[in-house]
């Protein structure tokens, strides 16, 4: 992978420049992940969603008025309907993401919805499930962000779909070592971890991650 020094005001931070090589072994690897979620049994699937929203409860004490992004999940995705339902429970202001519908426009931002919503949700043009409405949010005013992933590593390098949306919504963390908000949390199957995914200079990286079984913290330097 090759770096260069950035000229402008954060001059100190390495930047990575597109490898071709790196690019190829992330879609290879994205290919054979999500074979072995498609593979996940609907019994597994629905066991650990329970687990997940348990530990998340636990680890993050979800409570009245913290902000929380969540995104819907797809039929291959881990469940996200009962962390849903248990952070409203609690009184968190809940955000689904929303892409802008012009295909263009690579943005996403975040629309809260509520547990009495007379809105449905309707299917973007990748075919996710999102909310419609005015109360949009914008990332960074979000406490908790619970993140979709396709796989992840020790190092809190998270493995997506692809299209960015989740890296250039959270780019602004990459500005500052010290930013701490909102936390983002991904989560997943236990068997998504890999021992190593290469890193792209778009990644930010997750502060942990939450599987069926249990939580995994990741710390980095300044």
């Amino acid at each position: 992978m090759l770096w260069f020094e950035s000229n402008g005001p954060h001059r100190h931070r390495r930047v990575a420049l597109p490898d071709s090589s790196v690019t190829d072994a992330r879609r290879s690897l994205r290919a054979s992940l999500r074979a072995r979620r498609r593979a996940v049994s609907a019994a597994e699937r629905a066991r650990a969603a329970r687990q997940v929203a348990h530990h998340a409860d636990h680890i993050l004490h979800l409570r009245s008025g913290r902000r929380i992004g969540i995104y819907a999940a797809t039929a291959e995705e881990l469940d996200t309907s009962r962390l849903i339902a248990l952070a409203l429970s609690r009184g968190c202001l809940v955000y689904i993401p929303r892409i802008d519908p012009r295909p263009r426009v690579q943005t996403m931002c975040f629309a809260r919805i509520t547990a009495s919503s007379a809105r449905p949700l309707r299917s973007n043009r990748f075919g996710i499930a999102e909310p419609e409405g005015p109360r949009l949010a914008s990332a960074r005013l979000l406490d908790v962000v619970f993140l979709p992933l396709v796989g992840f590593d020790r190092h809190g390098i998270r493995l997506g779909m692809g299209g960015g949306y989740y890296d250039r919504a959270f780019g602004f963390r990459r500005l500052r070592a010290s930013w701490h908000a909102p936390l983002l949390v991904g989560i997943g199957y236990a068997s998504q971890e890999v021992e190593r995914i290469t890193p792209a200079a778009h990644d930010v990286p997750l502060d942990l991650v939450i599987t069926e079984r249990g939580a995994i913290h990741f710390t980095r330097g300044g």
